[in-house]
């Protein structure tokens, strides 16, 4: 599939997702069995690790579909990026969606501040662009979608991998907004 037909496909699952129509398909013995002898997903999404947001759910994907890496804030740090160049490398997925949404704590908690311990002021550090870049006035709402945008951007700054199959052309990277109420997916 191009470029073009994995998104067209995320899209179609996501309106089958938000209009409750899921088709629920290969998730069964068979695909099960099928897929014992590896996978081929056609996307890649980075996401958040909030319990709402379930990438396989909101595209209406079956198992093998969507190579998904979930971290809280969708930060790309070192070990997220490296999982996401496994599957370009390795495993041929040519979209990958950098997948914020509605509501997000780990941005929230970035934006409120405060000492939250060592490792999750680490991970939040990795928000703060994305709250520098968005402006004293913004929503969180609004940092969530820049922390998005500005994730996608890090997936191609910070990984050859990655950026050489953009710049050829097999791989897409887009940032996308999950809406928590809906269950729709804005790509931004």
């Amino acid at each position: 599939m191009t470029t073009q037909e994995v998104l067209e496909r995320l899209k179609a699952g996501n309106e089958r997702f938000v209009e409750d129509k899921l088709e629920r398909q290969l998730c069964d013995k068979p695909r099960r069995k099928e897929l014992s002898g590896g996978q081929k997903p056609y996307a890649i999404v980075l996401s958040c690790a909030d319990s709402r947001v379930v990438p396989e759910h909101a595209f209406d994907a079956g198992l093998g579909e969507i190579f998904t890496v979930r971290v809280a804030g969708n930060v790309a740090n070192t070990s997220s990026i490296a999982s996401i160049e496994y599957a370009v490398a390795h495993l041929g997925s040519s979209v990958i969606v950098v997948l914020g949404h509605q509501s997000c704590g780990a941005v929230t908690a970035a934006v409120n501040g405060g000492d939250n311990g060592y490792n999750l002021n680490h991970l939040l550090s990795h928000i703060a662009p994305a709250i520098s870049a968005s402006g004293q006035e913004a929503s969180v709402e609004d940092v969530v979608k820049k922390n998005a945008e500005l994730n996608a951007e890090e997936l191609k700054n910070r990984s050859a991998i990655i950026r050489d199959a953009v710049e050829k052309g097999k791989v897409k990277v887009v940032p996308g907004y999950y809406n928590l109420d809906t269950g729709k997916v804005d790509f931004l």
